[in-house]
């Protein structure tokens, strides 16, 4: 794929906004998430996904997209990508997380705009402000289980 100038910029605006979701996300144990992808358990992966996203984003506004994929090899650490979509009003980015054991990161795939401006900065933008107004606000963080 060829990336393209604006591509670091969305990528970043991405992760920045499901920083959270990767938090909860690495609560689950990594042998679980190599277990159903393994055993094409999307359904199990897409339920946990699900429970990570509602506490940060609107319904339907962040899902498991075509699966995943765990890369597990002797003497290295796992790692797992998922395959996700992240659907706020008037833009859909298609996109690829890796949670490793000390690091995650995100790849843009691909962003689809419903009514695309021909500048991508003023595209850039605007999924900024599309995927800000997708959360859920907060009055109260939310506090740690005792």
């Amino acid at each position: 794929m060829n990336r393209q100038s604006h591509s670091e910029a969305r990528e970043r605006i991405v992760f920045e906004a499901i920083k959270e979701v990767v938090g909860e996300l690495r609560l689950v144990d990594v042998a679980d998430y190599i277990a159903f992808m393994r055993l094409e358990h999307f359904a199990c992966v897409s339920d946990i996904v699900d429970s990570a996203a509602e506490l940060f984003f609107m319904p339907g506004t962040f899902r498991l997209g075509n699966g995943g994929e765990a890369i597990v090899e002797w003497g290295q650490a796992p790692k797992i990508v998922f395959d996700l979509e992240l659907r706020p009003r008037g833009a859909t980015v298609y996109f690829s997380l890796w949670l490793a054991e000390r690091h995650a990161g995100v790849e843009v795939n691909y962003v689809s705009f419903e009514d695309p401006d021909p500048c991508p900065e003023k595209n850039t933008e605007f999924l900024s402000r599309a995927i800000s107004s997708s959360r859920i606000r907060r009055t109260e963080p939310l506090l740690a289980a005792s």
